[in-house]
């Protein structure tokens, strides 16, 4: 199938497309006229790296796991899970410190304002 047509039945632009294949996530024959052309299972990686993305993995990481994706893009094979586990751990570990960060800040705001309110009545 054409890049047009692989766009079509993904949602995802042409550019994007383009993006993917110099990212060495979504392979792309060259017709004798320079033409992309795509397999038929195209639209399935495109799912599969969008699905990937959605869940915060950047393209250096989403190329080496996308051959483990699974059962149509809903599951990972073992052959990455222990990475993608230490991933979902540092997330959690960025987490904790945004909380934890927000939490400070609300606290500074809430003493800010009540001794605001303290000074304009004496």
């Amino acid at each position: 199938m054409k890049i047009g047509e692989l766009s079509d039945r993904t949602g995802v632009s042409v550019r994007l497309l383009r993006y993917y294949e110099e990212q060495d996530l979504l392979i792309a024959q060259r017709t004798a006229g320079g033409h992309r052309s795509y397999d038929d299972n195209a639209p399935d990686v495109v799912r599969d790296i969008r699905m990937l993305l959605a869940a915060g993995l950047p393209t250096r990481t989403i190329r080496e796991v996308l051959p483990c994706v699974e059962n149509r893009g809903t599951t990972v094979g073992d052959c990455m899970a222990g990475r993608l586990r230490t991933r979902l751990d540092d997330l959690q570990a960025q987490l904790a410190d945004l909380t934890a960060t927000r939490d400070s800040l609300a606290a500074l705001l809430a003493d800010s304002t009540r001794l605001g309110s303290l000074e304009s009545v004496a």
